[in-house]
């Protein structure tokens, strides 16, 4: 027996080591995105499915087996539509890596100052009981949410905000999208959350905002009109009963941790250019 795990181990080397890490890692990431999605209940019927196909096999039960193989033979296909949802947002997740990640220009000025306005407006809302839900863009571009509203590319102000989500205004069922230090459009129409999990009591608004968060990496901020309620959706979880220090020490690490990123990769890209350049000078 000793022996026979002496042969094994001495089969392997460092490529196969990776390769096996390489694997582990993807394995633990999927899973944990399972776990974290509606996709944990359908992964968990595809199981049972492949073990009552097995276990039909075994026992020779013909009919049950024979139909359960056609199932699985066309079941590629049918992940692909079934999974629909969570595949698109494994994709985007995916893309929203390092190396495709869009610039960030503000500094920890603007930073401030935007964190301040929007908090600002959120208190408005919420001691006049005006229903608001704000949609703050990071990595995935929002161009086609905010499409189905009104484009206004204007300077983020507190005015700005409180005169979209005035009652009497004509874009105040809709969402506001905030992109860097500018508000992109208002009375966007949001995609609306599947979960089957949530509270009866939450309406259209708090719904659109785990929606909008489930298919981005987007930050929705939502007031609720009959409460004054303040609640923020982050990656399709709802956290509600929020106080303005809360959204403000959420919204600031948000940034910084944004900031910071695109500072050491610009960082890392004067290096890779210095060094190319050192190289040229060398062999010139």
């Amino acid at each position: 027996m000793n022996q026979y795990l002496i042969n094994i181990l001495a089969g392997i080397d460092i490529t196969d080591i990776i390769d096996i890490l390489i694997m582990t890692f993807l394995v633990y990431k999927i899973l944990g995105f399972i776990r974290s999605s509606r996709a944990e209940q359908l992964a968990k019927g595809l199981v049972i499915i492949i073990l009552a196909a097995v276990i039909s096999g075994v026992c020779h039960f013909y009919v049950v087996n024979w139909m359960l193989e056609k199932v699985l033979s066309v079941g590629l296909i049918a992940l692909v539509v079934v999974f629909q949802p969570e595949l698109r947002r494994a994709l985007e997740y995916l893309g929203r890596g390092k190396f495709a990640s869009k610039a960030f220009s503000m500094d920890m000025e603007n930073i401030q100052a935007n964190v301040d306005m929007i908090v600002r407006a959120v208190d408005y809302f919420s001691g006049r009981k005006e229903g608001a839900i704000i949609v703050i863009e990071r990595e995935t571009a929002l161009l086609d949410i905010s499409e189905t509203g009104t484009i206004m590319d204007c300077k983020l102000s507190e005015e700005a905000l409180e005169n979209i989500f005035y009652k009497g205004s004509p874009l105040h069922d809709g969402a506001a999208i905030i992109r860097s230090d500018r508000i992109l459009a208002a009375g966007c129409v949001l995609p609306l959350t599947s979960n089957p999990n949530l509270s009866k009591d939450l309406g259209t608004r708090h719904r659109a905002g785990i929606g909008i968060t489930e298919v981005s990496d987007a930050v929705a901020v939502m007031v609720s009109e009959e409460t004054g309620i303040i609640s923020m959706a982050v990656d399709g979880k709802l956290n509600r009963f929020l106080d303005l220090k809360a959204i403000e020490k959420f919204l600031l690490n948000m940034y910084l941790n944004e900031l910071d990123e695109n500072q050491t990769a610009l960082q890392k890209v004067k290096n890779s250019l210095r060094r190319k350049s050192d190289g040229t000078q060398k062999n010139a």
